[in-house]
Formats: structure tokens, C-alpha cells, sequence
């Protein structure tokens, strides 16, 4: 990928988890076209590669969208959430034979362009009952390209990970999309209203457990809120609210205290500096320590203490994230005090 960044490295772990994978895609698929051949014995090759693909392919997003909140849930699917990208990545592929299949078959003879025909062979698009289903796939098939192509930790690490976070939540717009797609093409070729079954049976599935699980944390979260509150903790704000390397300031029953974000941790401190009581706050984190804007004193987060051989300690604050929300004791530490930093994202 780079001077930085290697290929992805095939642990033992994640072999075995792409050979499982693969197995139930092929095991599928098998199974797809033996039943399609028996029941429909004159079907194309061309019009089996289609269905069984898409068809694969729709399933294992389903799959894909139920791990998360499956993992919330219960422990026991955890093995499902770590490799999760390769079956993100697998899911593109087969969905791409599906559209690579489907252009060729039914927009590559004529004399305009494929992909132009794609969205000018069939214009009722102001239409409900024969609106060109195709449209809904082709641009479902570009944000699971663009998934798949930044799946990568080398994008997570350069794009940021609020904007690659942000970037395959997308995935839910192209599973709307799909179901649009798949909804809108059976309507207008198919009569059996199995198809319509199992897609509202697969959309009730993840939003269920979607549902459940938010219900779960929001339960979770109230109580341990509750429980810091009888603590002394207090909400001084959400995590986003701080720069990185930097502090937000606050003043909490008598305590003039400053609340730093560094290295996906959080700590809070006194927000004044021993030397000529210099806002600490306004300063920034470099080289690991807390550095006053006045004249460069710099003290630790964790525990308040200037770097040897300087002497100098300020109080410490103990600190919480719930949900990304920083809660702080205002009640303070003992100068020099060691206190475990909050850890973003546990």
C-alpha cells in the first residue's frame, strides 16, 4: 500500500474465518443452482449467474448488518464482528458478478452505450409500478465499491476515523437502495409474493435487532449514569467537543479544572500552573505532557507530576466516558495523584 502500510496479513485467524465464509458462499450457490436447474430447467446460464449472485450477495449484506447489534447482545458472536471487512469486501464481489452479469445481458447489444442504457433504456421514472428497478442497483453496487476499496486500514488511518466511520455507515444507504432494487424489479417481473416475504421478513430481522439493541444500551447507559451521578461525577460534555492534544476548561463547585483529550485517552487536571498560575488549558499536549502556553511548564495528565528533574505537581480529577460523554469528579486528588486515564471507545 505504502512505505507504511503491507498488504493484509493472513493470520491464522483470519484464514480460517475466510475459509468458512467461502465454503457457505460456494455451498450456496451450489445449492442455488442445482434448485434453479431442477425447477427451471430451461433458465439461461447467463440468468442463473445473475439471480444466484444477487441473491447471494443480498443475503450475506443481511448478515453483515445483523453481526453488530447480534455482538451487543451476546458475547458469542464476537469471532463474526473481528474479520467483518473481508465479508464486506466478499459481498461487494459477488454483487459485482450480479451487475457485471446483468449490464452485459441486457444493455450490452444494443448500440448506446451500456452504462448509459443502464439509465435511458427504461425512462418511467416518474412511475411507481414500473420505475427502472436498475438505477436503485447501480448505485447501491458504487457505494459498496467505494466500501470495499477503502475497507483497508491504510484509509481508516489517513481518512480519519470519523470520516471512514462515517463513510461505510453508508452501507445502510445502499441496503435501502437494494431493497428498492429487489422490491421494484419482482413487482414488475415476478407474481409470486414470496420475494416480497422474505425481504419485509430480512427488514424486520435487522431492524428488530437494531431496536433491541438500542433499547439495551440506552438501559445500560441511564444506569451507569445514574450511578456515576450518585458518585459526584458530573457531564461536562460530549468528547468531540475537545481537539485533540488539547483541553476544554471548566469551573465545577469551586474547581477551576481542566478536562485533555490525547492518544484516544482523557484525562482532567487543575487548571492552573505552578509556576505563575498560567491557564493550563489554553496550552497543548506535546511530546506526552501538559504544556503551559506562559512559559512552558509541563506536567503529566495521568498523574499531574512535571518530568524529572522538576518537581512541580498540580491536582488531578478523576474522569468518565459513557457513550462519549466526559462525566468529572470535581472532587480532587491529591497533588501528583495517579489517576487511570478514560479511554475512548471502551
Amino acid at each position: 500500500m505504502s512505505n507504511t502500510y503491507s498488504a493484509i496479513l493472513w493470520n491464522k485467524n483470519k484464514k480460517r474465518y475466510d475459509k468458512y465464509l467461502w465454503l457457505g458462499i460456494v455451498l450456496f450457490l451450489t445449492c442455488f443452482f442445482g434448485f434453479q436447474l431442477l425447477f427451471h430447467p430451461n433458465i439461461t446460464i447467463e440468468t442463473l449467474i445473475i439471480r444466484a449472485f444477487g441473491t447471494c450477495a443480498f443475503i450475506l449484506l443481511h448478515i453483515i448488518l445483523m453481526i453488530g447489534p447480534l455482538c451487543r447482545l451476546d458475547d458469542r458472536f464476537l469471532p463474526l464482528l473481528y474479520n467483518r471487512r473481508h465479508m464486506g469486501v466478499s459481498m461487494f464481489l459477488l454483487a459485482a458478478i450480479h451487475g457485471l452479469f446483468s449490464i452485459v445481458q441486457f444493455h450490452a447489444l444494443g448500440d448506446v452505450n451500456p452504462l448509459v442504457s443502464v439509465f435511458t433504456s427504461n425512462q418511467a421514472y416518474a412511475s411507481v409500478s414500473n420505475f427502472p428497478f436498475q438505477v436503485f442497483g447501480f448505485f447501491a453496487l458504487i457505494i459498496l465499491f467505494v466500501m470495499a476499496a477503502t475497507s483497508h486500514d491504510f484509509w481508516l488511518k489517513n481518512l480519519g476515523p470519523r470520516t471512514w466511520k462515517a463513510l461505510h455507515m453508508s452501507v445502510y444507504v445502499a441496503y435501502a437502495l437494494l431493497v428498492a432494487h429487489v422490491l421494484t424489479g419482482s413487482f414488475q417481473y415476478e407474481n409470486n409474493p414470496i420475494y416480497f416475504v422474505l425481504v419485509a421478513i430480512g427488514f424486520i430481522l435487522i431492524s428488530s435487532l437494531h431496536l433491541l439493541t438500542g433499547w439495551k444500551e440506552m438501559k445500560k447507559t441511564r444506569a451507569s449514569t445514574f450511578a456515576l451521578e450518585k458518585q459526584g461525577f458530573y457531564n461536562v460534555g460530549h468528547i468531540d467537543e475537545i481537539p485533540d492534544d488539547c483541553a476544554k476548561t471548566i469551573f465545577l463547585k469551586g474547581e477551576n479544572i481542566a478536562v485533555y483529550k490525547y492518544d484516544n485517552k482523557v484525562s482532567a487536571v487543575h487548571n492552573v500552573c505552578k509556576h505563575q498560575l498560567g491557564p493550563l488549558g489554553e496550552g497543548k499536549i506535546i511530546d506526552g505532557c501538559i504544556t503551559c502556553p506562559w512559559h512552558g511548564y509541563q506536567y503529566h495528565p495521568e498523574n499531574g507530576q512535571s518530568p524529572p528533574p522538576f518537581t512541580e505537581k498540580i491536582k488531578t480529577y478523576n474522569v468518565q466516558l459513557i457513550d462519549n460523554n466526559v462525566y468529572v469528579n470535581p472532587k480532587p486528588n491529591e497533588e501528583g495523584t495517579h489517576v487511570e486515564p478514560a479511554k475512548i471507545g471502551n
